[in-house]
């Protein structure tokens, strides 16, 4: 059994949450500071296998991991698809035009787009649009690696606004992004979804950083069928999530 998550923001609980109206199953910061979006969920942990991939794709400009990763974002998505809206616009993380110019791509819209491939077949009814030109960044933020949870905030504080208003007015909207660690980003651009009027905001990103630890052996374990099972044991994590079965034949555990 691995340790309980906040019902939120999906970060490991420090100590059993006593029962409540308001603040059963939060963590800490979601209790004093509750988020601009109803619900956070990842696929796993940023680490080992999953954080080696997605540095593959974001700084090797491995592009074919793409698929693989995007198939797991979808079974991450598909833990809202009981409580979400039947009908939202799909948001990924803008990156400002700067480091867009330096990288070349936005790994976010790469993981969205192959994530709503794979939930167009799993949840056909589920209507998912992607609209990567709804957010934009403002500013050129500084890397939020090594940054404490409140340099973290202070610095996207103010980073994103919405392009269009009227095109998220009274919309339910679905953030993606590859990593979410302390919550900062998330926040910032849900909030400037809020104040343009969008109906609700919810996140979906690939991995979960920061204090989450408890289902490590989880994940691991499935890395591990999945080599196994498409027949690639002792290769590395980049070949084994090209293969399309990685995310067609396992279900993930809601962690």
């Amino acid at each position: 059994m691995y340790g309980a998550l906040c019902s939120r923001c999906g970060d490991s609980l420090d100590a059993p949450v006593q029962a409540g109206p308001s603040s059963s199953g939060l963590c800490r910061a979601c209790r004093m500071a509750p988020p601009p979006f109803v619900r956070a969920v990842a696929y796993g942990p940023y680490q080992d296998r999953m954080k080696a991939a997605i540095h593959a794709l974001k700084y090797e400009r491995l592009h074919a991991v793409a698929r693989g990763l995007g198939g797991m974002l979808a079974v991450a998505i598909a833990k809202l698809a009981a409580e979400a809206p039947s009908e939202m616009l799909v948001v990924p993380v803008p990156l400002h035009r700067s480091k867009y110019a330096e990288r070349g791509f936005n790994q976010a819209r790469s993981l969205a787009f192959h994530a709503l491939k794979a939930l167009k077949k799993s949840h056909p009814e589920w209507r998912l649009t992607l609209a990567s030109s709804a957010l934009m960044r403002l500013r050129a933020t500084e890397s939020q690696f090594g940054l404490t949870s409140r340099q973290r905030r202070l610095n996207v504080r103010g980073a994103f606004t919405v392009s269009d208003p009227a095109a998220v007015t009274l919309k339910h909207v679905l953030i993606i992004d590859d990593i979410l660690t302390t919550g900062a980003t998330v926040r910032a651009a849900a909030l400037a979804l809020a104040q343009a009027g969008a109906a609700s905001v919810w996140v979906a990103t690939l991995a979960r950083a920061g204090r989450v630890r408890d289902y490590r052996r989880a994940v691991s374990a499935r890395f591990d069928d999945a080599e196994v099972n498409s027949g690639s044991a002792g290769t590395s994590p980049v070949a084994t999530l090209q293969g399309a079965s990685i995310y067609s034949s396992h279900e993930q555990s809601s962690f």
